[in-house]
């Protein structure tokens, strides 16, 4: 965990001016504004419309606070409570168990080595992450569109949730974080890969590492008590909703922007909530989305 914790350090320095002045990265305007040409879209029918599309400059004043929008503003609003599964869960996850010359030779191969079963469970905590992001029910719940950007974005929030709360257990919350991030950086790499990059891929990976970084400092810093109760969906909407990295969010996309941030808060604090056992094997599940998908309002001729 030395290693992450050094360049978590050095993305903290590199970006503090950045943070404070509230200005984009250059990492991270050049990835907004290369993503769309770089990276082939990973959408599909599945993806809800952008969020600028739920309102048009045609659009009467009186539609902008619609239906929509008040569906949003009445999300997550609900007590945090423990996202651990129930020990009846058809969900649940067990350690492989085996006897006789099996397990003596799975023995002798470090099966069951601590590190061996903490990389066995990061897998599965790291399935838990893509669980809830890769489901269309996140962007049609926020209005995303489902791009290479969008998801590499939520993927960047799932993963801060998770090793935030890692923080809490010290020593072996930072030793397990470890090994969630390989993982995840090896998930990311087949991503990209799959997306149409094919040349340049390290490149890539480092700009893409380097903005995984500045976003965990950015939901760091909204998260201390002296933080600005905005500055949360303020890193929201730069890291996930904005196209070009800019700081202040546009009317059509404030409420999925909201929305969003008591998201993230809710299951940080559900996570808080949720004993160690459970973060350790994966036997937790985010918040599901599934009923808070959109639902297409019809808009009528007003007179």
């Amino acid at each position: 965990m030395a290693r992450f914790l050094a360049r978590w350090g050095r993305a903290a320095s590199q970006l503090a001016t950045d943070l404070r002045v509230g200005g984009a990265s250059p990492v991270a305007r050049r990835f907004h504004r290369n993503c769309s040409t770089a990276i082939t879209a990973t959408g599909g029918p599945g993806g809800a419309a952008p969020a600028a599309a739920i309102a048009t400059s045609s659009s009467p004043p009186n539609r902008l606070f619609n239906e929509q929008e008040v569906r949003l503003n009445s999300l997550f609003w609900s007590r945090p409570c423990s996202l651990s599964l129930p020990p009846n869960s058809p969900l649940r996850v067990a350690e492989p168990s085996f006897e006789g010359i099996k397990h003596i030779i799975l023995k002798m191969m470090l099966f069951y080595s601590k590190r061996s079963e903490s990389i066995r469970r990061a897998k599965i905590v790291y399935r838990r992450i893509t669980s809830q992001v890769d489901k269309s029910a996140i962007y049609d719940a926020f209005h995303l569109e489902k791009t290479f950007k969008t998801t590499f974005s939520l993927l960047v929030l799932h993963m801060w949730l998770i090793l935030h709360r890692l923080k809490e257990e010290g020593k072996d919350g930072t030793e397990f974080g470890q090994f969630l991030y390989e993982i995840y950086n090896h998930d990311l790499e087949l991503r990209v890969f799959k997306a149409g990059v094919n040349l340049l891929l390290t490149k890539w990976m480092k700009n893409l590492e380097k903005i995984f970084y500045g976003n965990l400092i950015a939901y760091d810093s909204a998260m201390v008590p002296d933080a600005k109760l905005d500055d949360l969906a303020t890193s929201i909407w730069r890291n996930v909703f904005s196209e070009d990295g800019s700081r202040t969010s546009n009317d059509a996309a404030a409420a999925p922007v909201q929305a969003m941030a008591r998201y993230a808060r809710r299951e940080s604090t559900c996570l808080l909530l949720t004993d160690k056992e459970a973060i350790f094997t994966g036997n937790f599940m985010f918040t599901s989305l599934e009923n808070h998908q959109h639902k297409p309002v019809k808009m009528t001729n007003q007179s």
